[in-house]
């Protein structure tokens, strides 16, 4: 089985979207303009798939009341500290910084909306 895409019921599909794309370099890889707004963001490896889409009838999640390792989504990033001061520059909040033992450099950060959102800076890439 090959991996196609996590999905996430949000609130504002289009402001995700927007923010994820201008500030993370996601492409929009496929995109529905009428409910539920189906939207599918691929990172630039063309292989990792999120979708976004906006059901009001079923549950959105509020991250915020979740402790971030309930569930984040992770990023490389070749400086973790750069892309952290950016991204809080574009309404991310601070969560946690991580220097581990085998040098790597993890940082969790919340998005807008509240999602978590991780920079890994890894000593040793996956």
């Amino acid at each position: 089985m090959v991996f196609e895409h996590i999905a996430l019921n949000v609130e504002d599909t289009h402001s995700v979207k927007n923010w994820y794309v201008s500030h993370l370099g996601l492409k929009v890889a496929r995109e529905q303009l009428t409910p539920p707004f189906m939207t599918f963001l691929e990172d630039s490896s063309g292989r990792v798939i999120l979708e976004l889409y906006h059901r009001p009838d079923e549950k959105i999640t509020k991250f915020t009341s979740q402790h971030p390792l309930t569930f984040h989504m992770a990023f490389v990033s070749t400086n973790a500290e750069q892309d952290k001061i950016r991204l809080l520059g574009q309404g991310a909040s601070f969560i946690e910084e991580v220097n581990t033992a085998d040098g790597s450099h993890l940082i969790m950060l919340r998005d807008p909306w509240g999602m978590p959102l991780q920079l890994c800076q890894r000593a040793n890439p996956f």
